[in-house]
């Protein structure tokens, strides 16, 4: 019976996890779209490329993913590490590198359309 009330306890906290992991996103992009007009005249000197930005992503998920290893080695380890911040590491750096990919298919995509017009 214990396992019975186990399986649904687990599924509980994977659907409280992933609630938290939503609404954590959603503060990061409107703590982004907030210092972003702050960032606007700086900027304006000195127009970032394509490139550049998207580097500064690119180096932002594998930051974020370091950073979730490290925590889950911590853990696994022995060391005092609270679970629920080693699992929200796991799922920000699956969620960063979900979103990465789903722009890497979009500039593809973007790319063979471009190059299938006819000149």
């Amino acid at each position: 019976m214990s396992g019975i009330g186990g399986v649904g306890g687990v599924g509980g906290i994977d659907r409280v996890m992933q609630l938290r992991a939503q609404i954590l996103e959603r503060n990061q992009a409107l703590a982004r779209a907030s210092s972003a007009p702050a960032a606007a005249p700086a900027t304006e000197a000195k127009p970032t490329s394509f490139a550049a930005t998207l580097d500064t992503a690119l180096k932002s998920v594998n930051e974020g993913q370091n950073e979730a290893a490290k925590l889950s080695d911590s853990y696994e380890r022995g060391e005092t590490v609270d679970i629920a911040k080693v699992m929200l590491a796991r799922q920000q750096a699956s969620v960063g590198f979900e979103a990465t990919l789903q722009v890497r298919n979009k500039l593809l995509s973007a790319y063979k359309d471009i190059m299938s017009m006819p000149v």
